[in-house]
């Protein structure tokens, strides 16, 4: 799949070990199969945010994981209890993926595509009444 790039995405995911690297290029490629229009950004000095409508997600390398954070309003459907932390957080909710452990893209998928329906029906601050 072909898509734009943001160069500072790059040097980011570059900088870090191989197996974070796959993980940050796995998502990557997921939220853009997501909807061809996302846009890549650094926002937080540093930080990938991947956009369109408003923010999808963002991508953390810690020590021990890889934390994607999804900007759903906890409102978009994990039915695979992907989900791993911000259960209550009102603005974004976690996946954390460790050294060894697979990302389920297909769930993953999923609700990148139903964050991006919502972002185009106006937010999920909409969506929910805020």
């Amino acid at each position: 799949m072909s898509y734009a790039t943001d160069p500072r995405v790059d040097s980011y995911i570059d900088a870090l070990p191989g197996w974070q690297q796959e993980i940050c290029r796995q998502v990557r490629d997921l939220v853009h199969e997501a909807d061809p229009e996302v846009e890549e950004t650094i926002k937080r000095t540093v930080r990938p945010y991947f956009v369109l409508d408003g923010n999808i997600c963002a991508l953390l390398a810690t020590k021990t994981a890889v934390d994607i954070f999804l900007y759903d309003g906890a409102i978009v459907p994990d039915p695979e209890s992907i989900i791993t932390g911000g259960h209550d957080n009102k603005t974004a909710r976690m996946i954390a993926v460790a050294e060894g452990e697979t990302l389920n893209a297909p769930a993953l998928l999923a609700m990148f595509r139903q964050i991006v329906a919502n972002n185009r029906a106006g937010g999920w601050r909409k969506l929910k009444g805020k």
